[in-house]
């Protein structure tokens, strides 16, 4: 069995853990002198020592490492081809496909659930009235392949991305007006004003240095 690149095999191995039922991570991988990916292995993520809670831990975490071995190992070719040159199925423990869905790796949203869920919050719907209508409309939890922690997440970081792109257009004009101010052809510096700002993605604020020597404060 041959593949034509490494994400490919990832991909093939991420579907046969969802039908199986456990979590995959990738576990090491190898390059050569030119800096080209020779090989990769992939793994059961409870692959590892036993996670153990030490006296002092206040909120000790469940064990979920449990030295698993199932893995699979591909090594790029001659000719360029991926090939699976190592396996190992079984596993040390229990796997259930119907909790698949719930795994961090095999969690995803949609392009039109992240529409729904922005154009919900922007109204000032609650999250978990959106997160209840995603369910219904997939017609119930064993259809999603998400949980309410993901839509939570997503929320948060289109709200950060709608604030900064208000923030930056606000500092954008601010500075255009003081830049104006200078109409009698004399330098931001020599004015007593130096600024230096730059923006990230969709105009997102991402840092601005601004110095005043009238005002003396950074």
């Amino acid at each position: 069995m041959q593949f034509p690149n490494e994400k490919e095999v990832y991909d093939f191995y991420m579907r046969y853990a969802y039908a199986t039922g456990f979590p995959v991570r990738k576990r090491s991988s190898g390059k050569d002198d030119d800096g080209v990916l020779r090989y990769v292995t992939f793994t059961c993520s409870r692959e590892g020592r036993k996670n153990s809670s030490t006296g002092t831990s206040m909120k000790p975490q469940p064990i979920s490492n449990t030295g698993c071995k199932a893995r699979i190992s591909a090594s790029l070719d001659i000719h360029g081809y991926w090939k699976i040159n190592n396996v190992h199925l079984d596993h040390n423990h229990k796997t259930s496909p119907t909790k698949s869905r719930l795994y961090r790796c095999h969690r995803v949203l949609s392009s039109h659930v992240k529409r729904k869920l922005e154009v919900n919050d922007i109204a000032g719907i609650p999250l978990h009235k959106s997160f209840n209508s995603v369910v219904v409309e997939a017609g119930g939890y064993e259809n999603i392949t998400f949980v309410e922690k993901d839509c939570r997440n997503y929320v948060e970081q289109a709200r950060r991305l709608r604030l900064g792109e208000g923030d930056a257009t606000a500092i954008q004009s601010y500075f255009s007006d003081m830049q104006a101010q200078c109409s009698d052809g004399c330098s931001a510096v020599s004015s007593g004003f130096l600024m230096d700002y730059e923006f990230w993605l969709q105009m997102a604020a991402h840092s601005v240095f601004w110095l005043s020597d009238r005002l003396g404060i950074l």
